[in-house]
């Protein structure tokens, strides 16, 4: 069983509040598929992939160029990101508090694991993948992306997260957010999850075989501030048939990343 799939455009269209501003959204629309397509897309491509009229496309096009989100590139090569991004997405790993050594630092687990490698922050409630090493080798599991952030229920950071808010704060998210079943072996009742992250907070260290994706196996362990508050994890991802033999070399390396990040992070000057 496959995690369900995302709703369609008619499908999110049906869902929207009040109050969207739809050239705003189709601008993001078409940002969205020049990134996706790899560097250079024809106009004529975006508007086939988008639903939009040619001569929508190309103000949208132009808009995003002369603002900097996107370059024409030579040859006839179309489109490609602008150099804004880059900035954009420095901002942003800088307010997940993700530095060139924490990134440095994950690769080096990621070879030393022999398996793909997270990071993960939280964001008030959210859990949020802020970074990502892997290799053809070691692939990431997919949709674990940069910027990640649902089914905590049924992901191994996703749980430490859930194991150190207060009691009231955990119902209340779960509440929110549904405890959806995504495979065959996601925990979809309250007090058997509960169960569960009694005893992530007590070990520090969580685990998911197979509840998030079939054939997946992921295991995590908490990141702590300056505060000994838990503000992130560090997770890795395996097939789930070499999970049972690799189990304690992967909770090793993952008990020794998360601790050189809380002392990366308590090092930080507040």
């Amino acid at each position: 069983m496959s995690v369900p799939a995302q709703p369609s455009p008619d499908d999110r269209n049906a869902e929207e509040p009040s109050g969207l501003i739809g050239s705003a959204q189709r601008a993001l629309r078409v940002l969205e598929i020049v990134a996706g397509a790899g560097d250079g897309i024809a106009a004529k491509a975006v508007a086939r992939r988008a639903g939009y009229k040619l001569s929508t496309t190309y103000h949208l096009l132009n808009t995003l160029v002369h603002e900097g989100y996107l370059i024409r590139l030579g040859h006839g090569r179309g489109f490609g990101l602008g150099y804004k991004i880059g900035g954009l997405h420095e901002s942003l790993l800088d307010e997940l508090d993700v530095g060139r050594e924490l990134r440095d630092g994950l690769h080096k687990l990621h070879l030393r694991a022999g398996a793909a490698a997270y990071y993960t922050v939280f964001r008030d409630t959210e859990v949020v993948v802020a970074a990502v090493a892997d290799s053809p080798e070691f692939p990431r599991a997919q949709p674990l992306d940069f910027g990640f952030h649902e089914a905590a229920h049924a992901t191994a950071f996703g749980k430490v997260m859930l194991a150190s808010l207060p009691a009231k704060q955990r119902r209340d998210y779960l509440t929110s957010a549904g405890m959806p079943r995504l495979t065959a072996h996601t925990t979809v009742r309250s007090p058997d999850l509960e169960t569960e992250l009694q005893a992530v907070a007590h070990s520090g260290m969580a685990l998911e075989i197979e509840e998030f994706l079939p054939e997946l196996a992921c295991l995590s362990a908490p990141v702590l501030d300056a505060a000994q508050n838990v503000t992130g994890a560090v997770a890795f991802s395996v097939p789930a048939e070499q999970f049972a033999s690799r189990r304690w070399h992967l909770e090793r390396a993952a008990r020794a990343g998360a601790a050189r990040f809380s002392r990366l992070l308590a090092a930080k000057p507040s």
